[in-house]
């Protein structure tokens, strides 16, 4: 349990670095207060432009890589390795921490992002092929739609579908998908509140198959 404890605490610490509010310290912004308020790369690219952006995402998906793809198999001092803990659950309890931990960031009063990209990062670790059906949803629900918020919590939504199909022996990434699903939705409610609206801006250049 203490494995499972430091790790995991660790990997929301890592989360907790939010790319956003680094590159803005360096460019002198806070994003926070500029758009829609959200630290997360859309707002990032909104506000900033996509240089701004890409240096979000590079740190946002390089947090999770470094908690989900070194921290479950590194030894730490005093805290050693435990045989009876199963290394997968270990690995998607770091995973769901680093995304946590973007949202909630303990280093910026708790105001994150909504955990898209780092939880983009943490599936290309544990199983890169997942993000196939990820990324066609994503693209496909935009191209249709325009709303990038919507894409985002039905691409999340194909997870826990795509670990029952492709991997049902292994319920550590089943229980991570629906904890993921969830999540996004939770954190995307602003956006469904204003699609209810009918205010949500849309991503004009990848709205694709707009009415003309």
């Amino acid at each position: 349990m203490l494995e499972l404890g430091v790790k995991t605490l660790l990997a929301y610490l890592l989360g907790s670095i939010l790319g956003s509010l680094v590159m803005g310290r360096l460019r002198g912004v806070d994003i926070r207060e500029q758009g829609s308020g959200n630290a997360g790369g859309t707002n990032a690219l909104r506000t900033q432009g996509w240089r701004f952006a890409l240096g979000v995402i590079l740190i946002d998906v390089g947090k999770a890589f470094v908690a989900v793809g070194w921290l479950p198999g590194a030894s730490l001092p005093y805290v050693g390795f435990d045989p009876a803990l199963d290394t997968r659950w270990l690995a998607v309890a770091c995973a769901a921490a680093v995304v946590v931990g973007h949202v909630y960031p303990v280093w910026y009063e708790f105001r994150g992002g909504k955990g898209a990209a780092t939880l983009i990062g943490a599936v290309a670790v544990l199983s890169p092929i997942a993000l196939l059906p990820v990324l066609g949803m994503w693209l496909a629900v935009v191209m249709l739609t325009g709303f990038v918020g919507l894409g985002t919590m039905l691409g999340a939504a194909t997870l826990p579908v795509y670990f029952a199909l492709a991997q049902p022996a292994n319920p550590a990434y089943a229980a991570f998908g629906l904890a993921m699903a969830a999540f996004v939705a939770y954190t995307h409610r602003s956006n469904i509140r204003r699609m209810r609206q009918g205010v949500e801006s849309r991503a004009q250049r990848l709205w694709l198959l707009r009415p003309r």
